[in-house]
């Protein structure tokens, strides 16, 4: 399926959304908190509300999915659903690091099909769609096609790993799968970008404390390279499920020896 006039306004939105939140990064952050280690800032609802209106207007028949719109049962009759983190990364965005991104994925009958990652600090623009692969706009620069390593043997990948959420139990699968290089960044989408440009091999995310919208746009990002996402079960990231959680973590790879690394964090986490 072509998906062209979905990705050209996702690509564009996220690039509003971006300027958006560029323009309360100059200032001291407006912190709240909608749980306890969950921060959200005026930029998160701001940007949001730019993103929700402009998929609502483009495509007014479908669902919607976003990190700081109340969700509703309606989303779940769609076939076609956007699942939008305005923000991913709000604690890198407080700490001015400028390790956040704009994550707008596009969900068909529940399979992650188009997503766009989109970093204001450096003006880096992921964009995909499975079928028609994944690609990197740097600036005003050309598109690059972005393919994952090609690399098989686990001691030899470079594992990406959360600087804000690095769990103890990610001491346990290096050690389990011979690892020694490890690169930290904040936001799923931009660790994700790591693999398919090929700085890491791997990410690991032992938490069932993500949801749909952490995963749906890099896990087109990640297909449209080469790689593969399951959770730590083996299993397919099924979007436009009641439970927004997803419950047995994120195991993203090149898709070399997805199913042997399985298995040893599976022994590692015992």
């Amino acid at each position: 399926m072509k998906l062209d006039k979905e990705l050209e306004v996702a690509i564009r939105l996220a690039r509003e959304a971006g300027q958006v939140i560029l323009h309360y990064y100059s200032a001291p952050p407006d912190v709240g908190w909608k749980a306890e280690h969950e921060p959200v800032t005026v930029a998160d609802t701001a940007a949001n509300e730019l993103i929700v209106a402009g998929l609502a207007a483009a495509f007014p028949d479908d669902g919607l999915l976003a990190e700081e719109t109340p969700d509703t049962a309606a989303r779940l009759s769609h076939e076609r659903l956007w699942v939008i983190d305005p923000l991913d990364g709000t604690k890198e965005f407080i700490k001015k690091n400028g390790e956040f991104s704009v994550m707008i994925g596009l969900a068909l009958d529940g399979r992650a099909s188009l997503g766009v990652v989109y970093q204001p600090t450096a003006d880096r623009l992921f964009y995909a769609t499975p079928a028609e692969g994944a690609y990197l706009v740097r600036g005003t620069g050309a598109p690059e096609r972005l393919a994952v390593s090609e690399i098989t043997e686990p001691s030899d990948m470079c594992l990406a790993v959360s600087r804000s959420h690095r769990s103890e139990k990610i001491d346990a699968v290096r050690a389990a799968l011979g690892i020694e290089r490890e690169i930290r960044s904040g936001s799923v989408g931009l660790k994700i970008g790591l693999i398919c440009e090929r700085q890491c091999d791997l990410y690991i995310h032992p938490s069932p404390q993500t949801k749909q919208w952490d995963t749906c746009a890099p896990e087109a990002l990640l297909v449209g390279a080469g790689g593969r996402m399951t959770d730590l079960a083996g299993q397919p990231f099924v979007y436009n499920r009641r439970d927004l959680y997803n419950r047995n973590g994120i195991l993203a790879t090149n898709g070399r020896t997805h199913e042997r690394i399985l298995e040893r964090v599976a022994e590692a986490f015992g």
